[in-house]
């Protein structure tokens, strides 16, 4: 295992640690909570930058409106003269994906923690910590062979389950109303091709998480359903003054 890895594993341990008076036999999961929303108050900053982004397009989306009624037969036109005007009003049109690549080194470093067996020459100790009767490196389908839906371990993964499915019902209301307060883009006199289907589909993305929950180790499963609660809440508050209160490119994290 990378030295990188090690270090990572030390440092959820000496976490662990720390709130082990608290949590007991699932202090190492409450590490991992903890772990996930210092993650998520360094990457905060970003998704400030990234709030007053859209704000911003928000405001140009009149003139980029106008821009589409003049190019809309020229497609390499319109392109370039919108980011003309994104770099005149100092915009960036990537600014919303920051805080989404941010966090996917922790993620990938819990998931790849939590699916190796070995670590620094022996077996991976943190395998075997639990989140109530579920360890920390298992799956749901292993908490289905063992029990069931309703079994010890199943249980955790319904409680987690819960609570994606609440967010994601919480990110598909909030959606919906942006949509609907936000007037689909124009190509000349016709909706532009493809964004039917895009304002079908997009307020149905943050449902996708209870499969990445299902799937992945349940480490990891914790940092996405923390991460992904936190983003819900992050972004109730950061797009308040907003049409509908979210952009919709924050409507999949």
């Amino acid at each position: 295992m990378s030295p990188c890895m090690s270090v990572f594993a030390d440092l959820v341990a000496r976490m662990a640690d720390l709130l082990g008076p608290l949590f007991h036999g699932s202090a190492t999961a409450a590490a991992i909570v903890l772990f996930t929303a210092c993650v998520r108050l360094l990457v905060h900053p970003l998704s400030r930058a990234s709030a007053r982004g859209q704000k911003a397009r928000a405001r140009l989306s009149p003139q980029i409106a106008e821009l589409r009624k003049k190019h809309g037969k020229d497609p390499e036109r319109l392109q370039q003269a919108v980011l003309e005007l994104h770099r005149k009003e100092r915009v960036s049109p990537l600014s919303g994906c920051l805080p989404s690549l941010f966090q996917l080194p922790a993620f990938f470093l819990l998931y790849h923690l939590f699916s190796s067996s070995g670590l620094g020459g022996e077996s991976n100790a943190l395998l075997g910590h639990t989140l109530g009767t579920a360890p920390l490196g298992g799956r749901w389908a292993n908490a289905l062979a063992d029990g069931g839906v309703f079994g010890a371990r199943g249980l955790v993964y319904l409680a987690l389950f819960v609570i994606v499915a609440a967010v994601a019902t919480f990110n598909y209301v909030r959606t919906k109303r942006q949509l609907a307060a936000t007037p689909l883009p124009q190509a000349g006199d016709r909706p532009t091709p493809g964004m039917g289907a895009i304002t079908k589909i997009m307020p149905l993305m943050s449902f996708m998480t209870l499969i990445t929950v299902a799937v992945v180790p349940l480490a990891a499963a914790l940092y996405v359903v923390t991460s992904t609660t936190w983003s819900a809440v992050e972004r109730a508050v950061l797009y308040r003054d907003m049409p509908g209160g979210m952009p919709l490119a924050a409507a999949a994290g």
